[in-house]
């Protein structure tokens, strides 16, 4: 299963991986924007689309007032090295109404929630183009603690998408990946929503930012890559990631052989064969 109709060069795979690397947030790539160093974006896109990204995320994390003509910049850089599509990584969805039409083919909303006015400027947007969201599971009151409370907002987004003709296959549900060490009850919270969500929708995409499990602990890949088999496990089929990251990427390959998503190990192996994974070739 491709991602919004993307073109895989050798393979295939369940798993849409949002490639993470070009994001404002990020201490290098705030000083490439500043800089508008056009060709550390376009090593960055580049290199997440050779690893095997669905999509590739662009957020500027700049303020609004410079933000949109600054996410067309990065726009250009990255559609000048890939034809994948590209997340559009925006907390504004003004600026996300003016950035987006300016990709050169239908890609990602990131992101709306149940905060505000969001969905109700984001939707009617992209009802009738094949552009996909994501969707998180907040609202005005901020992240719900418990399970049931971030269903209530699905429920509710679910309506909405339901109002405005946006087909579950386009939604990529966020349960909102929270600190492991400050969290109540692990990631209990999360396997609910997730395997709920999945139980209701079995074409919708559940997504999650898997990095988000493990701030502020140490040795961080090692609690990233537990996760991410657990809620693979649960019902992901969508992650914001590092598509460098070869551990990750194994153990991606790895549990989908493990939950019977790759016929005789067939994508396992050639990811293999492709590096991917594994010793570098």
């Amino acid at each position: 299963m491709a991602a919004g109709g993307c073109q895989k060069n050798w393979r295939e795979t369940t798993m849409i991986i949002i490639g993470e690397k070009i994001n404002g947030s990020i201490p290098a790539v705030a000083e490439a924007i500043a800089k508008r160093d056009a060709d550390f974006i376009k090593n960055r896109a580049k290199m997440q689309a050779e690893a095997g990204a669905s999509f590739i995320d662009c957020c500027a994390s700049v303020p609004e007032a410079e933000e949109a003509e600054t996410l067309k910049w990065m726009i250009d850089c990255i559609q000048e090295v890939t034809d994948l599509p590209i997340s559009v990584d925006s907390p504004s969805p003004d600026v996300l109404l003016e950035v987006f039409p300016y990709c050169k083919r239908p890609g990602l909303i990131n992101s709306v929630s149940g905060e505000g006015d969001k969905i109700d400027k984001i939707f009617p947007a992209i009802a009738d183009t094949k552009w996909e969201v994501i969707c998180l599971l907040s609202d005005d009151t901020g992240i719900p603690k418990c399970a049931a409370d971030r269903l209530k907002v699905f429920d509710k987004i679910m309506a909405k998408a339901k109002e405005y003709g946006i087909a579950p296959s386009r939604m990529h549900i966020d349960p909102l990946v929270e600190m492991l060490c400050t969290s109540e009850n692990g990631i209990e919270t999360n396997t609910e929503v997730i395997s709920t969500v999945r139980s209701q929708y079995p074409d919708i995409h559940i997504t999650a930012a898997v990095s988000n499990i493990s701030f502020n602990l140490p040795v961080r890949k090692m609690i990233n890559l537990g996760f991410t088999v657990l809620a693979m496990n649960a019902g992901l089929d969508s992650a914001i990631l590092d598509p460098t990251n070869r551990d990750l990427m194994g153990v991606i390959y790895a549990t989908e052989a493990l939950l019977g998503e790759d016929e005789y190990c067939m994508e396992y192996i050639g990811a293999y064969r492709e590096g991917i994974f594994g010793p570098k070739k």
